[in-house]
């Protein structure tokens, strides 16, 4: 009886300390209810994070269009664009105004924002720097070096530059100032007229653009700038959907216009003039960084001569660093005979005695696409942009010949300079090479005449797409006619003498085919204008080996013309040709169709291709590149295959 007696009384004991227990946790829940609510009654309401973030309700700024342009009438072509269309990207935003952290009452900055994606924990804290100390410090920072390395090799591939670079430096960075001091001194008109500069994109990066908008606004002048009109050619990253109408609205002197459908450079461009209110159109690509006084020159110019189109210096900007680097003056636009652009620096374009040559305009036979200034009405007079050309590639080649034959005039400005960001690549050609092929023979069909075959020779693929298909230009040929432009044999006698016109004779142009190896003479890509070590290797088929030897003795390469063969001790290497004739023996070699020799006029030795294993030690150790098949030696003349050359011409073209 002891025994029940004591377990009963340490039930009851263990009895109570339950309840006891049970009794702590009512009275805790029902003071932490209490003071949430007291809490709710004396601060905002914060809702936690959607289960399902994807559906929620997402609020819009107010007064937000699509088009904001909507004064325009001609925008009609606009009225098939959804808000629709664009909204299955832009649910994915959220628009939320930027505040200072660590104040009550933040000032509000109209028109500043930043983008969160739905479902993403704003109240989550910043993770905390990795440690500096030990090896799992030196861990963390190497994982997050990889991953930073990551996403700019990812932004290379996406735009073709280091857009996380791009993202760190501000919209409204100033450049150094890399003009002529004589400019600084130069005064201008204040009569200058309008200018609308007009800006098309297409998938641009937001900082890329978004600095370019803000470069033109606060280095150009607000009594010469009419407005600025950015041409969305139908892009498709949500940055540059609501978010950028949104930014755009609160900038004064900033339009925003969106086409419907696909246009490329020239009818982004053409759009943009139909739209534009100033007397002078300035087309600027949505990469650039502009100086300051660079628009007062280039108006300055188109005033005096409205038939004159005018561009800045174009510096550069680095696609990795995004380091600006100024180019040296002079410079001139020019094209070769594969109707490819590229700025040619030659300080004999200067006269020697004049000592205000830095700062005077040089005539240019043709004008890069990166900025070009012209007047409105002569730009619609002689044709805009040919409707005809696809996406982008050549088209101010098109409009350079044009604008010379048809009564303009090109020129490059010294004190105007503009930057613009050199891409490593354009993501958009590698889709289609064939485009760029289709424009550059509406541009050899229609301004080239019997010069086209020229350019038919050095670019097979062009070839081979002209005979399958042919360009519809009747319009444009009329349009010449109506305008009474000249021929293109006017354009390179007077506006471009200095191109050099190849000969191409039957049997002594073309690749140049060695027998011994089966490989083809070849000039590596990248190492430059200069001239350089030739080497041998596989045949292209492309032309891009095409050589021509003409009635100088001269073997003209490339698709210029201007490096010909020459010998560097027993080395075969491309130096430049002389500007003028007679040549010297050094440049001169004499082909022997019988034995298929080709020997060098002043060593009297044979051109001879000589595998890399076979190499002479003393050459190897002078030369730092190394290629696939071999190099070009001067060798006594024997009856040996690799001795043995043939030039053979890829294509006959119509026309030839």
């Amino acid at each position: 009886m002891r025994l029940w007696g004591r377990a009963t009384a340490v039930r009851r004991r263990m009895l109570f300390l339950w309840l006891l227990l049970l009794g702590f946790a009512l009275v805790i829940v029902t003071l932490s209810d209490f003071f949430n609510n007291r809490d709710r009654l004396h601060s905002p309401q914060k809702p936690g994070p959607p289960r399902r973030p994807l559906q929620q309700r997402i609020p819009s700024p107010p007064d937000l269009e699509i088009l904001l342009d909507s004064r325009d009438p001609a925008l009609e072509l606009s009225v098939d664009l959804a808000p629709l269309k664009s909204l299955q990207e832009d649910q994915l935003l959220l628009f939320v105004p930027l505040t200072q952290q660590g104040t009550k009452n933040p000032p509000q900055r109209k028109g500043n924002y930043k983008v969160l994606l739905p479902g993403a924990n704003k109240d989550t804290p910043a993770p905390a720097p990795p440690p500096t100390h030990g090896e799992m410090g030196k861990a963390v920072r190497l994982h997050l070096e990889g991953k930073e390395r990551d996403v700019e090799v990812s932004a290379v591939e996406k735009y073709g530059y280091n857009e996380v670079v791009s993202g760190r430096i501000s919209l409204r960075r100033r450049l150094p100032d890399a003009r002529h001091p004589g400019c600084l001194g130069e005064q201008y008109s204040e009569s200058l007229p309008s200018a609308s500069v007009v800006i098309c994109f297409h998938d641009e990066s937001w900082s890329t653009l978004l600095r370019t908008v803000h470069s033109v606004l606060d280095t150009a002048p607000k009594r010469h700038l009419q407005e600025v009109l950015l041409l969305d050619d139908l892009s498709q990253h949500g940055h540059l959907k609501s978010v950028l109408s949104e930014y755009v609205s609160h900038l004064d002197g900033v339009r925003l216009i969106r086409s419907t459908k696909r246009l490329g450079v020239g009818g982004c461009r053409a759009l943009g003039a139909a739209r534009a209110a100033g007397e002078v159109l300035v087309f600027m690509d949505s990469h650039c960084e502009c100086q300051k006084g660079w628009l007062e020159p280039l108006l300055e110019r188109v005033a005096q001569d409205r038939t004159r189109v005018v561009s800045p210096i174009m510096d550069l900007i680095d696609w990795q660093t995004f380091q600006y680097n100024a180019t040296q003056w002079p410079v001139r636009g020019v094209f070769d005979w594969t109707l490819d652009f590229y700025w040619e620096s030659d300080p004999q374009l200067l006269p020697d005695k004049d000592p205000d040559s830095a700062i005077q305009p040089v005539r240019s036979p043709a004008l890069g696409g990166g900025v070009v200034a012209i007047d409105r009405h002569f730009f619609q007079s002689v044709g805009a942009y040919d409707p005809g050309m696809l996406l982008w590639g050549a088209e101010q080649i098109e409009l350079s010949i044009r604008v010379w034959s048809c009564g303009g005039s090109m020129e490059v400005v010294p004190c105007s300079r503009v930057a613009h960001l050199a891409h490593h690549y354009q993501p958009y050609l590698l889709l289609d090479q064939e485009l760029l092929q289709r424009n550059k023979i509406r541009i050899a069909d229609t301004w080239m005449d019997a010069y086209r075959k020229i350019f038919y020779r050095r670019d097979t693929l062009a070839h081979f797409i002209s005979q399958s298909e042919s360009p519809n230009i009747t319009e444009r040929l009329q349009l010449k006619r109506s305008l009474g432009c000249r021929n293109f044999h006017w354009y390179l006698t007077t506006v471009y003498p200095q191109l050099y016109i190849p000969q191409d004779r039957p049997g002594l142009s073309g690749e140049l085919y060695n027998v011994g190896t089966s490989s083809c003479a070849n000039y590596p890509r990248g190492q430059g204008a200069q001239g350089g070590a030739v080497n041998v290797a596989p045949c292209s088929g492309t032309g891009s080996q095409h050589c021509d030897l003409n009635s100088e003795l001269e073997v003209r390469w490339g698709p210029t013309g201007a490096l010909c063969l020459d010998a560097k001790g027993e080395r075969v290497v491309l130096s430049q040709c002389p500007a003028h004739h007679p040549t010297t023996s050094r440049l001169q070699w004499k082909y022997i169709k019988l034995s298929g020799q080709l020997v060098h006029q002043q060593s009297q030795l044979c051109l001879e291709a000589v595998k890399e294993g076979r190499l002479p030690l003393s050459t190897q150790r002078e030369d730092n590149t190394r290629t696939n098949t071999g190099r070009l030696l001067l060798r006594p003349c024997t009856h040996h295959p690799r001795q043995q050359w043939h030039f053979e011409q890829l294509v006959a073209p119509k026309g030839a």
